[in-house]
């Protein structure tokens, strides 16, 4: 696991920038009604993608929410008082608070499926009657283009995907919500190249593979066998999935 307190400063730089943000954005606002009123981020990181939200709908009070201070730190900046330090399994809002929440890149992350289930309860309980929550799924997924690179990298070791679609929608319902929606979007200039990779591989981007360890160094190996060792290979696609909870009387 990366330490994001760390990365905070060139985080956005490693990860498509302001491209690939925007991409989210308007993906993110296409499954997000147009009347919001109330819109938080949950995990907004360092605010790239938040920003762009609040800008795109200046009659929304959006708020941003993340546990890493090097994060909301560089999330602060872009938008000032909207930001707060806080775990996403226990956020620290009163019921019904928001008509619109989201959560892009994060569910991946978690390391238990308990804690995917905590972060959904959540987003789900702070949501109104009628609200929609917006969430990436199948992330690491998203980036097997099926390149030679992803050839190369198959037989590694994985970890389960804990943000795999079925998962996510059935800790969806079983706090209230239904499927409303999804959107698919680029990751622009995230096109991995062997040499990047390789690069990513030892530092430990690829957490099933430690750095310095025997296997991750073939894998090293047989990435810097590849032709085109700068050339970025096709962008992964995110996907998005919307759900709505519903309003009081109706099934």
């Amino acid at each position: 696991m990366l330490d994001y307190d760390k990365e905070a400063d060139a985080y956005d730089a490693s990860r498509g920038g302001e491209p690939r943000a925007g991409a989210a954005a308007d993906a993110v606002l296409g499954l997000v009604p147009p009347g919001t009123r109330r819109l938080l981020d949950v995990a907004c990181g360092t605010g790239i993608v938040t920003r762009r939200l609040a800008a795109a709908r200046p009659a929304t009070r959006v708020t941003g929410v993340d546990l890493t201070y090097g994060m909301a730190r560089m999330a602060a900046g872009r938008l000032p008082g909207a930001i707060v330090l806080a775990d996403s399994r226990a956020l620290p809002f009163p019921d019904a608070t928001f008509d619109a929440v989201t959560s892009v890149w994060l569910l991946h992350l978690l390391d238990e499926p308990e804690d995917v289930r905590a972060v959904v309860a959540e987003c789900a309980r702070v949501l109104e009657p009628g609200g929609v929550y917006v969430t990436t799924v199948d992330k690491a997924a998203a980036h097997d283009v099926g390149s030679d690179i992803d050839a190369v990298l198959a037989p590694r070791p994985r970890r389960p995907a804990r943000d795999a679609a079925p998962l996510v929608e059935s800790y969806a319902t079983a706090h209230g919500l239904r499927p409303a929606g999804q959107a698919r979007f680029r990751g622009r200039g995230q096109g991995r190249s062997p040499r990047r990779t390789a690069a990513d591989l030892r530092r430990g981007w690829f957490t099933t593979l430690p750095p310095g360890d025997p296997l991750t160094e073939r894998f090293v190996a047989a990435l810097k066998a590849l032709p085109g060792q700068e050339r970025p290979r096709p962008d992964p696609e995110f996907t998005l999935r919307a759900f709505r909870k519903p309003t009081a009387g109706f099934g």
